[in-house]
């Protein structure tokens, strides 16, 4: 019977950090049934780490819920670190953890960032999933970022005015370069306000609906230096992969099911990029949440990717 709300708070029966590199410890925790099958949540940004929200999305007992915190964001370690952290390390930490954790396969669940991981992931180690339930589309093109630094502000003129106005006028012909060079200052009253900026920006335009209170937890200064960081380290390295490779190797998903679901409202990652996903991968449902924006919390996403990890079930069944 599909479910329309979260199912309730859960804490991890094992956690830790698995060393990757010289530089990074990542952070991994295992939540609900031990005997399950195992779903990988994989967070957003790049560096906005998981929750313990996250855990709620799955039926602790039916899945083994693992949830990881990718290099430099969240519990793992450095916080914030750039060095050493592309697409193709996050792709090959999620196979550690696979492996470390002794999985065999499992489904991976991800939305906006995570989506563009997850498929990453899956086009390299298809033989190691299930499937993928994803939400809120990115393809990590150049025009999916320029849209971010630039084109968001044709909805929200405002949120955009006040995210270039931070820079001295000096630096507003070059956004994404000045507001990197602030981010990585070693300096806090430099990167400090540079976050809290640029992740006020995003959170301002993430939402179908006005919600000051998740406006304010984002831009937080100090907890939002990984994501305004790490996006802003991604977006100018390109996100680290060809240009349009998500979709040029969506033919090595074709056989695998899948969910996507994508808000109307998505300013942040607007929808003609689930599009491109769904015609790429026709094997794929793909469902358009009439009433929201780009959050996970919208309530209409929240239902559909209950409902997502719930019909899982019939696919994973042995």
């Amino acid at each position: 019977m599909p479910r329309s709300d979260l199912y309730q708070a859960i804490e991890p029966f094992s956690n830790g950090y698995l060393d990757v590199d010289p530089i990074h410890q990542i952070y991994w925790e295992q939540c609900g049934n031990p005997e399950g099958v195992p779903i990988l949540f994989l967070h957003g940004g790049p560096g906005a780490g998981a929750s313990a929200g996250h855990r709620r999305f799955f039926d602790p007992r039916y899945y083994r819920i693992i949830l990881i915190d990718q290099r430099g964001s969240g519990r793992s370690r450095p916080f914030a670190e750039v060095r050493n952290n592309t697409t193709a390390a996050l792709v090959n930490d999620i196979e550690a953890v696979r492996q470390k954790l002794k999985i065999e396969k499992w489904v991976v669940f991800g939305g906006s960032w995570g989506s563009s991981l997850a498929l990453a992931y899956a086009e390299k180690h298809t033989d190691r999933c299930f499937g993928l339930i994803l939400r809120g589309i990115f393809l990590c093109t150049k025009a999916e970022v320029d849209w971010f630094m630039n084109g968001m502000g044709q909805f929200f003129p405002e949120a955009r005015r006040a995210f270039i106005d931070f820079l001295p006028e000096a630096e507003r012909s070059a956004p994404l370069e000045n507001y990197y060079r602030r981010l990585c200052d070693s300096d806090p009253d430099i990167h400090h306000p540079a976050a809290a900026a640029w992740s006020r920006y995003e959170a301002v335009c993430s939402t179908l609906l006005p919600n000051p209170e998740t406006v304010d937890q984002l831009s937080d200064p100090k907890s939002s230096l990984a994501l305004s960081r790490l996006e802003a380290h991604y977006f100018i390295n390109n996100l680290f992969l060809d240009e349009d490779q998500l979709i040029r190797d969506a033919v090595k998903i074709a056989d695998l099911p899948g969910f996507i679901i994508q808000g109307r409202y998505d300013v942040v990652c607007p929808p003609c990029s689930a599009d491109r996903l769904a015609a790429a991968w026709p094997k794929a449902s793909y469902t358009i949440i009439p009433d929201a924006g780009h959050s996970a919390t919208e309530p209409g996403i929240t239902r559909a990717l209950v409902e997502a990890a719930e019909r899982f079930k019939t696919l994973t069944a042995s």
